[in-house]
């Protein structure tokens, strides 16, 4: 298998940090929240990184200049996360092979859970791996649905959850493994049918699956590692968390 290259999707406003700051710079012990992923992402494998950048990409870009692993792709308009990985399709169609996609403002990723994914990906010589872990707090977060047998089927936004949907406890984590000729190949037939008129990648999983590839749905994270961080209160929980683990 090739060495991974790692997403990271950090091109988001937020507004409700009330910050000027861009959301994945804001520092955690010290550090901007989003150089944890860049850690976790490194420690399961990835030797190049591609960082999606928006909302003052020249900071973020700045910011993390030093990091010879790290380049760049920018989204000029906030379409949506299939948007945003689809802004690297130019910079990564040198690559064949598997590509992690994860978000800048989860700073408790743990590069063990990410090269479980990786794993998995390998090991059911499958193109899409969806990170699930599962919680009964999951208001706002994505469901994982499966049929009778178990099997991934797709996962369904919250905003776009029936009443039956709404009560599934296995939740979409925002850290996928794919094929990296898969994941670009399905983001071309995305489409904003969704009460946020936005492209979803969370939708690739499924145009994978309707065309008889392997796709696999992995509880594979914690919720923790899975917290995002949207607010200064859920900075400081994160804070928290590293503290107590160290």
């Amino acid at each position: 298998m090739n060495d991974p290259v790692a997403i990271i999707l950090a091109a988001g406003k937020s507004k409700r940090m009330k910050s000027e700051t861009p959301k994945v710079l804001h520092e955690i012990l010290g550090r901007p929240m989003v150089e944890y992923v860049l850690d976790a992402a490194r420690q399961a494998g990835a030797k190049r990184i591609v960082v999606v950048v928006g909302h003052k990409a020249e900071v973020v870009e700045e910011a993390l200049k030093h990091h010879d692993d790290v380049e760049f792709a920018l989204q000029t308009e906030q379409l949506g996360t299939g948007h945003a990985v689809m802004m690297c399709r130019d910079a990564l169609a040198d690559h064949d092979g598997p590509v992690l996609v994860l978000t800048g403002d989860t700073p408790l990723l743990k590069g063990t859970s990410l090269a479980a994914l990786l794993q998995e990906l390998q090991d059911n010589n499958a193109v899409c791996v969806v990170g699930t872990a599962t919680t009964e707090a999951n208001e706002g977060l994505g469901r994982i649905v499966r049929d009778s047998d178990g099997n991934f089927l797709r996962i369904v936004e919250h905003k776009d959850a029936s009443p039956e949907e709404l009560k599934i406890e296995e939740i979409n984590t925002g850290c996928f493994a794919y094929d990296s000729k898969a994941l670009f190949e399905a983001l071309t037939e995305v489409r904003p049918e969704n009460k946020q008129g936005e492209l979803y990648l969370t939708d690739c999983a499924e145009i994978l699956r309707n065309k008889g590839r392997t796709v696999v749905a992995a509880q594979r994270l914690t919720i923790e590692e899975a917290m995002g961080v949207n607010t200064q209160d859920q900075l400081a929980e994160v804070a928290r968390v590293m503290q107590s683990d160290a």
